[in-house]
C-alpha cells in the first residue's frame, strides 16, 4: 500500500447547515467511491471552507458518514479577492493501491478549479 492524498472540493449554493453537510457528504462519498476506499484505509482528513461558509464545520458530515476513528480538522481557505465563492475543499491522506491512479473529485462549479484533471469531473 501507498500513503496518497487525494483532493476534492464542491460548492453549495448557500451558507446553510444542511447545504454544507450535504454537499460535503457528497464530495465524501464520491472520493470514496472513486478510489474504492474504506474507512481503514483512510489517515486523516482536512476541509476548508471559503470565508463566505461558516454555518456549520464540513467535518460534522464525515462524522455522519461514519469516519469515527479518522483524525478530521475544518480550517478556513485564504480570502483571495476574486476567488470562487462557497468552496468546501477537502484532502484525505489515505493508504491506497500503487497500481492503481488517484481519482481527484471535483463537483458542481468546483470542476473549474481543476480543469486540467480530467478524471476528476
Amino acid at each position: 500500500m501507498k500513503l496518497r492524498a487525494l483532493r476534492g472540493a464542491i460548492t453549495v449554493d448557500e451558507n446553510e447547515e444542511d447545504a454544507i453537510l450535504d454537499a460535503t457528504e457528497e464530495l465524501v462519498r464520491e472520493l470514496m467511491s472513486r478510489n474504492a476506499l474504506d474507512q481503514d484505509d483512510m489517515v486523516s482528513c482536512i476541509f476548508t471552507c471559503t470565508p463566505d461558509l461558516n454555518a456549520q464545520f464540513p467535518a460534522v458530515a464525515a462524522r455522519r458518514l461514519g469516519l469515527n476513528s479518522v483524525p478530521l480538522m475544518c480550517a478556513r481557505e485564504m480570502d483571495v479577492p476574486d476567488a470562487m465563492p462557497r468552496v468546501i475543499r477537502m484532502m484525505l491522506h489515505c493508504y491506497a493501491d500503487p497500481g492503481r491512479e488517484p481519482r481527484h473529485v471535483y463537483l458542481r462549479e468546483a470542476i473549474h478549479l481543476r480543469r486540467d484533471l480530467h478524471a476528476a469531473q
